[in-house]
């Protein structure tokens, strides 16, 4: 079932900001539909060396489209017309750039430890078949390390593979916010400047794993809440499945374009005999176009 027109939750908000700077296609939260962040892999040396400058800051605004199951699992898919910040920040330690934002805590040229950010959005119950007569779910905010090694980069630095190892605390966005388990996404993702003239190309792809909290907060089924088709079901942590991303994107002049499809792929979850989950595969799209209206007339040398 594809319902129309609801309205973006925060949740969503900080999902448009994430993908707004990067080309990459990079991790995204279990149930919900991100782009986040990776890292730079250059040293202040090397920058210099490339001698490129750009501005210390740019900002932008513009909208995005988005269309995914309302979690993963569901048989239903809702599509969101969203406000998409850019916001581009070329500092020595906060980055919002083509690589996504986040924060550096240690960077050499083949390790860097960031913060990794991700997000979903909240799910109405009684706009779900499988979750009639059960509690909302309210959007989530997910928050964490992210340990980046560089595993090959080409001589001309157009192509790079990374290990990325993001270990996440997930919160829930509501009035009194609670925390819900800890989500781990390792994977490799292939990035590729200059693809098909000036785009960006990003493929990601890997396997998830989620404790117990985490899995019975969108899966459990407790006992007040059986019906004759959905029995009570306590969900194990563990494997979650695995899902490959591809992303794109390019700046013409003022004007940054980007969009991603994402597949997801539950056989063999830990929590896959959930009644809750209704399709064990789907895909995920959006598209989305910023006009930057502000630039800094401070330059700073980046790589290239």
């Amino acid at each position: 079932m594809l319902r129309r027109g609801r309205a973006a939750a925060p949740a969503m908000l900080l999902a448009a900001f994430t993908l707004a700077p990067g080309a990459r296609a990079d991790d995204v939260p279990l149930p919900g539909p991100v782009v986040e962040g990776p890292v730079v892999k250059t040293s202040d040396a090397d920058a210099a060396t490339a001698g490129v400058s750009e501005p210390l800051w740019e900002l932008g605004l513009g909208v995005a489209a988005v269309r995914f199951p309302d979690y993963r699992g569901s048989d239903q898919t809702s599509n969101y017309a969203l406000p998409l910040p850019f916001v581009a920040y070329r500092g020595r330690f906060l980055r919002a750039d083509r690589d996504g934002a986040r924060a550096i805590l240690f960077a050499d040229r083949r390790v860097v430890i960031d913060m990794s950010l991700s997000a979903s959005v909240p799910t109405k119950s009684n706009h779900s078949d499988a979750r009639q007569g059960m509690p909302d779910l309210p959007g989530t905010f997910e928050i964490g390390p992210n340990l980046n090694v560089e595993l090959w980069q080409s001589g001309d630095r157009r192509l790079r593979l990374d290990l990325r190892l993001p270990l996440r605390e997930a919160i829930t966005l509501q009035a009194s916010p609670k925390t819900i388990g800890v989500t781990f996404s390792p994977n490799l993702a292939l990035d590729v400047r200059g693809f098909a003239g000036r785009w960006n190309l990003g493929m990601l792809a890997g396997p998830l794993f989620a404790d117990r909290r985490y899995h019975e907060h969108f899966y459990g089924v407790a006992p007040e809440f059986v019906t004759a088709s959905r029995p009570a079901y306590d969900a194990p942590g563990g494997y979650a499945g695995w899902r490959a991303t591809t992303a794109v994107s390019r700046r013409l002049g003022n004007a940054w374009l980007g969009g991603f499809i994402r597949y997801d792929d539950l056989h063999g979850a830990a929590f896959a005999p959930s009644p809750l989950v209704r399709r064990e595969s789907s895909f995920t799209a959006g598209f989305g176009v910023s006009w930057i209206f502000a630039v800094s007339g401070q330059r700073v040398v980046v790589d290239d």
